[in-house]
């Protein structure tokens, strides 16, 4: 079976646009009230036909199942503040009737053996195509910026070691995750302190373009 790769990734495309318009604008709204917002930045992308073929050979995915099999073709990442966010972001899902949520994963209470932590949730969305509705499958991954930060080197490693990371690195990638994560814990233990200081920042920012 050939695949048409540009009409079969269009709806993709649509589906993290449309995406990142609703969670970014999510964000806002707890912002315009004056209220916390458990999201910091939201970014999205859609995996390339390279990343799709290399996967399909790697799963052993046939082409007539890829819209099945594989889930992470359309991408969100959500990243907060701290970790109850996380859960407060999970909920906010939840509770839409936009998606529906077929599947979730949660690394942060169940880190991976490397140390990545990261909680995953797979949805189901629907786009509105000129022949119809069509309802896709997206990843979307929540994590905190001291876990983003953790999974983007880990990212890069994988780059280079494909997986196979030399002991001394394995070592380095655990110990550095657990120091992502206490960060995270430190970082709850004050977090009133730190909204409370950046409602005043807002404030007064506020106050200067006045």
């Amino acid at each position: 079976m050939d695949v048409d790769w540009d009409n079969f990734l269009w709806p993709y495309n649509e589906a993290v646009r449309e995406l990142k318009v609703k969670f970014r604008s999510l964000r806002q709204s707890f912002l315009t009230k004056g209220e916390h917002s458990p999201i910091e930045f939201v970014i999205g992308r859609v995996k390339t036909v390279d990343s799709i073929k290399e996967k399909m050979t790697r799963r052993v995915i046939s082409p007539e199942v890829i819209e099945t099999d594989m889930q992470d073709i359309a991408g969100i990442r959500i990243v907060t503040q701290f970790v109850d966010d996380i859960y407060k972001v999970v909920d906010l899902i939840h509770e839409r009737d936009d998606m529906e949520v077929v599947e979730e994963r949660d690394y942060i209470k169940n880190a991976k053996p490397s140390g990545y932590r990261s909680y995953h949730m797979v949805i189901s969305y629907t786009v509105y195509l000129p022949e119809g509705p069509k309802k896709l499958i997206a990843e979307i991954q929540i994590r905190t910026l001291a876990m983003n930060f953790w999974a983007t080197v880990e990212q890069t490693l994988n780059y280079k070691y494909q997986g196979a990371y030399p002991d001394d690195i394995s070592e380095r990638l655990r110990s550095t995750a657990e120091a992502a994560y206490q960060l995270d814990e430190e970082m709850s233990a004050i977090k009133d302190e730190v909204q409370e200081a950046q409602k005043i920042f807002t404030k007064n920012k506020g106050k200067e373009k006045s």
